[in-house]
């Protein structure tokens, strides 16, 4: 008897083990790999949601023949790395051609043959520009390895100028649900 009462507390402890890591196993599987935040852009009214804290930084880039700063706020969440990038172009700049310009640069910098979904891009406050578009695309990082790029472009009025935004999730496999909601989060 002594010998089956000691069985069953060998079991049971094992048992209570088992649930235990159990347990600690599904509450990580529940909690959020992604804190969504709201940030504004340094500089700009400019509003984003990012599911992780941005770092940030301004260069100067040229953007339409012009050398500007450009703001980026971006963080990598997961395998994905999430970024906005905004910059203020010149009274009475062609934000239409930038934007043109910034979609080709930015597929030629992903070495993308080519663009998998295009579709035009509206959110409130942004101008109902041609280039203001949104891509799927498939290219490949630096180092070789393949990426999938979320992207979108667009632009807003901001007092005597116009702000040009690109955001972008890239990703070694397609995210759209996060960069749905990257994208649902500009405010202008």
């Amino acid at each position: 008897m002594r010998a089956l009462s000691a069985g069953l507390a060998i079991y049971n402890e094992a048992m209570r083990n088992l649930f235990l890591l159990a347990l600690v196993a599904m509450l990580a599987a529940c909690s959020p790999n992604q804190n969504w935040r709201q940030v504004t852009v340094d500089g700009t009214r400019l509003k984003v949601q990012l599911p992780c804290k941005p770092d940030r930084t301004t260069r100067e880039v040229p953007l339409g023949g012009v050398s500007v700063p450009l703001t980026v706020v971006g963080c990598e969440s997961g395998d994905a790395m999430l970024a906005v990038m905004t910059a203020a172009l010149a009274p009475g700049a062609d934000a239409q051609a930038v934007l043109q310009g910034w979609h080709k640069a930015t597929l030629a910098n992903l070495q993308a043959p080519q663009t998998q979904e295009a579709q035009a891009w509206q959110r409130p406050g942004f101008m109902p520009l041609g280039a203001a578009q949104r891509i799927t695309a498939q290219g490949q990082r630096a180092d070789g390895q393949a990426v999938t790029a979320h992207a979108v472009w667009g632009a807003y009025p901001e007092g005597d100028h116009v702000r040009v935004v690109h955001a972008v999730v890239y990703a070694s496999k397609a995210q759209p649900q996060l960069a749905q909601t990257l994208f649902d989060g500009l405010q202008p």
